[in-house]
C-alpha cells in the first residue's frame, strides 16, 4: 500500500499529522509505504519520523494557487500511489492528488471539493474534538472507532546532528537547560509577556541552570527583550537563539533541554514529540483541541470567561488571559515537572 499524504501548512499540525502515520502503519501493516508533500521546511520534522518514506517537495507559498504547477506535480506523481489522504480542507489541496489520478482520494468535504475527492468524509466535530482525532480518523472507514490510548508524535534524533548544533553554537551541556520558546506565528493572542518569562528564567538560572531561547527570526527581538531583563551575570546564563537555527539545529538542541516552557506554538509540539517534560501556556487557544502530547506536561492557563476565543489579537484590548497569567503559576509547574534539578543554588551574582 503507497499513500500519499497532503500535508499542513503550520509546524504544530505537521508534528500532531505523525499521529495518523501511525495508524496508518497500524491498518496496512509495516509494508505500508508513507509520502508526505509539503513545503520544504517540514523536511527537518518528516525526516525524524520513522513512519515516512519520503518527503516530497511542494514548491508553492500557503495560499498560492497556481493550477499549472499543481497540475505538474500531479502528472509526476500519476501511477505511484494507491491513496491519498489530505489533511488541509483548502480545494487547491486536492488538485495535486486528482491530477495525478490517484484512485482513492480521501479527505473532509472542506472546500466543496466534490469531484475532486471521491472518498470525502462529513466532520463530526463532537466526537472529534481533538486535532489529532480528525487527522487519525482518516486512516480508516467512516465510522471507525479510534483505539485508545492515541498514538503521540515522536521525533528521532541523529546524535551527531545532535552534537553538530551544540558545536556550531557552542553551548555546553554541563548545566540543566530551560528552553524558551516565547513567540508564536499565529498572533499576540498566544503570547505571555516576555516580563514573565524573565521572572522564570531568573529563577531557573538562579538554581544553576542554563536558559536557551527558541523561535524564528521574527521572535529574536522577543528573546532580546527578555534577556535584558535580566540582571547582568545571570543574563550571561542564557543565549538566544531565535533566528540563528534551522529548524532541523532547533529540534536536535530541543532535544537537550531538561524542560521546556512554551506558547501554543509549532515548538510546544516538536518540545512534545521529543518528550521533554514541558509547561504550556494557552491564552486564546485551548489545549481541548491541539494539547501538547507528551508524557510529561503540565498546561497553565486562566480560562477567562472570553477564553478561549482563537482571536489572534485580543478584540477587548487587554490580553489578560496571558498578561494576568502570573509567573508563579509557571515556577510551580516547573517545580511539579522537574524539581530544582540541583540542590545547591546558586548566589546572586550581584550579591542582591
Amino acid at each position: 500500500m503507497n499513500i500519499l499524504i497532503v500535508g499542513p501548512s503550520w509546524v504544530g499540525d505537521m508534528v500532531m499529522a505523525q499521529t495518523l502515520f501511525a495508524c496508518l502503519k497500524l491498518r496496512h501493516g509495516p509494508d505500508c509505504e508513507i509520502d508526505v508533500l509539503a513545503p520544504d521546511w517540514s523536511r527537518p520534522i518528516l525526516e525524524r519520523m520513522p513512519e515516512v518514506r519520503q518527503a516530497l517537495s511542494f514548491p508553492l507559498d500557503h495560499g498560492v494557487l497556481d493550477i499549472a504547477v499543481r497540475r505538474r506535480i500531479g502528472k509526476s506523481l500519476a501511477g505511484r500511489y494507491d491513496q491519498a489522504i489530505l489533511l488541509p480542507n483548502s480545494l487547491k489541496s486536492a488538485l495535486v492528488p486528482y491530477f495525478a489520478d490517484i484512485p482513492q482520494r480521501t479527505g473532509w468535504r472542506g472546500e466543496m471539493r466534490y469531484g475532486l475527492l471521491n472518498d470525502i468524509r462529513v466532520l463530526d466535530k463532537e466526537r472529534y474534538p481533538l486535532m489529532i482525532e480528525r487527522f487519525m480518523a482518516l486512516a480508516f472507514a467512516p465510522g471507525h472507532q479510534l483505539q485508545t490510548p492515541y498514538p503521540r508524535p515522536g521525533l528521532q534524533i541523529d546524535p551527531a546532528s545532535r552534537d553538530a548544533a551544540l558545536a556550531r553554537f557552542g553551548l555546553e551541556l554541563d548545566r540543566p537547560v530551560l528552553a524558551l520558546c516565547p513567540g508564536a506565528e499565529f498572533g499576540e493572542a498566544k503570547r505571555w509577556p516576555a516580563e514573565h518569562y524573565a521572572k522564570v528564567a531568573d529563577q531557573r538560572i538562579r538554581q544553576g541552570w542554563q536558559v536557551w531561547l527558541f523561535g524564528s527570526k521574527s521572535d529574536h527581538p522577543g528573546g532580546e527583550d527578555i534577556r535584558q531583563r535580566l540582571i547582568p551575570g545571570l543574563r550571561e546564563e542564557s543565549v538566544n537563539l531565535s533566528g540563528e537555527t534551522s529548524l532541523a539545529e532547533a529540534i536536535d538542541l530541543l532535544s537537550c533541554a531538561s524542560a521546556v516552557v512554551s506558547n501554543d506554538s509549532g515548538l510546544m509540539h516538536v518540545a512534545a514529540a521529543l518528550d521533554r517534560p514541558l509547561v504550556a501556556v494557552y491564552g486564546s487557544t485551548s489545549p481541548a483541541f491541539t494539547p501538547p502530547l507528551a508524557s510529561q506536561v503540565e498546561i497553565v492557563r486562566l480560562g477567562l470567561d472570553c477564553s478561549p476565543c482563537f482571536d489572534r489579537t485580543c478584540r477587548f484590548g487587554h490580553y489578560n488571559c496571558l498578561r494576568d497569567l502570573q509567573p508563579q503559576l509557571v515556577i510551580g509547574a516547573l517545580d511539579r515537572l522537574v524539581g530544582e534539578a540541583l540542590a545547591d543554588p546558586v548566589a546572586d551574582p550581584q550579591g542582591l
